[in-house]
């Protein structure tokens, strides 16, 4: 049996999903939900359809986003984890601020490759209150992204849209001379080709429902740049460390998601060689599944007590 992990402590996701009062927060996921042989209430989870409503009432029921969408064939990411990563990085800026986690707006974010979901500003929002900056390199996401936050006024002021020009740069033409992050986060692509990509939606395919496929949408939906890169999430994270170092006094915590922990050792090495001051790697967990991120600072220990002393009280 595989050994299951939990979720972060404060994440609301724990358990089994109350589709019963989720279908009466959103009434498009009913028709998606059904009684399997034990008696118990189900979802398709292979259903592309089915997790998007599924998405859509969990917003709403507990994030109060009153509207949310993506167009077909974009990321329709997994809700619990997502927000797992929020809680941990609240406790990452927690670690320097005594332990209490700031939640106010002056909290700056800046989310790299927001895509159309718009999945980790609206979270971090609706639970911490925090100000975000979404960068993204498709127009069409963009157009996603801005129209969620259009139709939602409760995140009016609190989230800002940026298009990244050159897909050769990540921080580059986004961070303004005159501003300050304090979180930096991403979800890098981590197929190094759009073969790999499809092999990998195929195999989550037939875990989800025991049936091999031989081509199926990638990962539920997912553009190019969400999923794949040339030489995989490792020289997404080197490019992203190299070019870190142009904004080492901007931003208190650089982070991003590590899909595959073989790649820790050379991230690490990379941090090393770049000069940071502090590098650590945080573990989550749900289910089966384990994940991680890697965090990263070029702030020495008295920056950092300025930083504090200066954006947080």
């Amino acid at each position: 049996m595989k050994e299951e992990f939990s979720l972060h402590p404060r994440n609301i996701h724990q358990g089994r999903y109350d589709l019963e009062v989720l279908s009466e927060t959103s009434q498009d996921l009913k028709e998606y939900i059904f009684i399997n042989e034990f008696g118990s209430l189900t979802l398709d989870f292979s259903n592309p359809k089915a997790i998007k409503s599924l998405n859509s009432a969990l917003l709403k029921h507990f994030y109060q986003v009153e509207f949310w969408d993506i167009p077909a064939g974009f990321l329709c990411p997994p809700i619990p984890g997502r927000a797992d990563y929020i809680h941990y990085l609240a406790d990452l800026l927690a670690e320097s601020n005594a332990g209490k986690i700031p939640k106010e707006p002056k909290i700056k974010v800046l989310d790299i490759g927001t895509g159309a979901n718009l999945i980790y500003p609206l979270l971090g929002s609706a639970i911490y209150d925090w100000s975000f900056v979404g960068s993204e390199l498709n127009p069409l996401a963009i157009q996603s992204a801005q129209k969620i936050i259009d139709l939602n006024p409760a995140f009016h002021g609190k989230i800002e849209l940026r298009t990244q020009a050159d897909p050769l740069k990540i921080f580059t033409e986004i961070i303004h001379s005159d501003e300050f992050f304090d979180l930096t986060i991403c979800n890098p692509p981590f197929h190094e080709s759009a073969e790999a990509a499809q092999e990998g939606s195929k195999r989550k395919v037939k875990n989800l429902t025991g049936k091999s496929v031989s081509k199926v949408q990638l990962n539920f939906g997912g553009q190019a740049a969400e999923l794949w890169t040339e030489g995989g999430e490792l020289e997404f994270i080197r490019k992203m460390i190299q070019e870190s170092t142009k904004f080492k006094n901007q931003v208190f915590w650089f982070t991003t998601l590590v899909s595959k922990s073989e790649n820790l050792k050379s991230i690490n090495r990379q941090l090393e060689m770049a000069g940071v001051t502090f590098q650590k790697t945080i573990d989550m967990a749900q289910g089966s599944k384990q994940s991680r991120f890697v965090a990263w600072t070029f702030l020495t220990g008295k920056q950092r007590k300025a930083w504090k002393e200066f954006r947080w009280k």
